[in-house]
């Protein structure tokens, strides 16, 4: 698999999951419904699916480098959904998950 048919995947894979849990947040803290809240299931569960594409047959390793993009997506879809303005430790700590992320996911190996 190539590394952006891996990237792909993980940033759809956080656009369901952090979607999700948005709409959760939203159906029950700002009380907009079921709706939201059952559509926020729905892409949890999707980011599930998603997950299982990546190449790589090791769960564990795929699930901590998601971690890193689950990071810095997060922080993304604050700023798009909710006008979230991150300061540069935000940033620093973000580009430090990704940087974690690459090792994790796509370091030479000898297999």
């Amino acid at each position: 698999m190539s590394v952006a048919r891996s990237v792909a995947l993980f940033v759809a894979a956080a656009f369901l999951e952090i979607g999700g849990a948005w709409l959760v947040w939203q159906g029950l803290r700002e009380h907009r419904g079921l709706l939201w809240i059952g559509g926020g299931v729905v892409a949890l569960g999707l980011y599930g699916v998603v997950a299982t594409f990546q190449s790589d047959a090791n769960f564990g390793r795929v699930l901590a480098a998601y971690g890193g993009v689950f990071v810095a997506g997060s922080l993304a879809w604050g700023m798009v959904a909710d006008g979230y303005r991150p300061d540069c430790y935000d940033i620093a700590g973000a580009l430090i998950c990704l940087a974690g992320m690459a090792v994790i996911m796509y370091a030479p190996r000898g297999h």
